[in-house]
């Protein structure tokens, strides 16, 4: 599979397909996997993620840096993404304490009944292009914690990212007595995500992407009973109020819309404004939009980078 930048098209790398029995012995190897790392107390765990953590505070600006080659996002982006990975980890770590059940009085003499949360087993991670480091964090760190295994599918438009990610992992366990084939990545199109789906192995998937996508993943989970966490693409709207503070609302605005060049689930695509107020939101959004500077997201000043390919058009 040839990995192509948003920038400029150009030929970042190659990454290997995985095929069909590939994907299935990775789930498999996830799934032994998981049976031993239950077994490790969480707080122990949660010390497989702050080295993870370490790593990735070392290496934030060389990880945004494939991002921005990658799939575009200018520097102050995706230096807040792997900022995000970066907190998600310290969440995690502290989870990793706090994994607490209740206690729960009984009607017997001298009983007590105690609720206590067991692994999943294998998570199941799908995610788009546009947040490739991050939306595999939140749920990959949280996964660790609670001691599930990871098989993620990333987006074929971020493979490269997928791959700088996977390196910090396996550096992190090298350093950690952990079962081998904890995290893995399976590189691929809509066939490795619908074996993940499919498979009575991964107990949750957690897929990001396209509503379209998410109907397909969702039926295929349901089929078997699975669980599904789906994130998916939105149609955002803004209120703007008579009590409004138009010097805090239009940067929101403006950055709610064009972040990601408007390619976030998140990103604000209608606006409602209170009569009374149109005409002067009207004018500060021209203005403001006549101020954005549009292009190479590696260039100074550039605030708006280039949309991942002809099909976001």
């Amino acid at each position: 599979m040839i990995c192509r930048s948003a920038i400029d098209g150009s030929v970042m790398g190659q990454v290997n397909e995985a095929t069909p029995a590939e994907v299935a012995a990775a789930i498999e190897a996830a799934r032994e996997a998981a049976q031993l790392w239950r077994l490790v107390p969480a707080p122990v765990r949660g010390q497989l993620v702050n080295t993870i953590a370490a790593i990735v505070r070392a290496r934030k600006s060389e990880l945004a840096a494939v991002i921005v080659q990658e799939v575009g996002k200018i520097p102050a982006e995706a230096e807040g993404e792997v900022q995000e990975w970066i907190d998600v980890c310290e969440f995690a770590v502290g989870l990793s304490r706090q994994l607490y059940g209740l206690t729960i009085a009984s009607e017997r003499p001298h009983h007590r009944m105690m609720e206590q949360w067991h692994p999943l087993g294998v998570v199941g991670v799908i995610t788009a292009f546009n947040f490739p480091m991050a939306v595999w964090a939140w749920n990959a760190m949280l996964a660790l914690v609670c001691g599930d295994s990871v098989v993620w599918k990333p987006s074929e438009k971020g493979a490269l990212c997928a791959e700088a990610v996977h390196r910090v992992v396996a550096e992190a366990m090298a350093s950690h007595a952990v079962p081998a084939n904890l995290c893995q990545v399976v590189q691929g199109g809509a066939e490795a995500g619908r074996i993940l789906a499919e498979s009575g192995h991964v107990p949750l998937v957690s897929a990001t992407g396209s509503v379209a996508m998410g109907k397909t993943v969702a039926a295929l989970v349901a089929q078997r009973l699975g669980r599904c966490l789906l994130e998916l693409g939105g149609n955002n709207a803004m209120l703007v109020t008579p009590s409004a503070d138009l010097d805090l609302a239009l940067p929101s605005i403006v950055f709610s819309a064009v972040g990601t060049a408007g390619q976030r689930c998140t990103t604000l695509r209608r606006l409602i404004v209170q009569e009374s107020l149109l005409s002067p939101v009207l004018e500060r959004l021209r203005n403001a939009y006549g101020r954005l500077v549009t292009g190479d997201p590696r260039e100074p000043g550039v605030l708006v980078g280039p949309l991942i390919d002809e099909q976001s058009w």
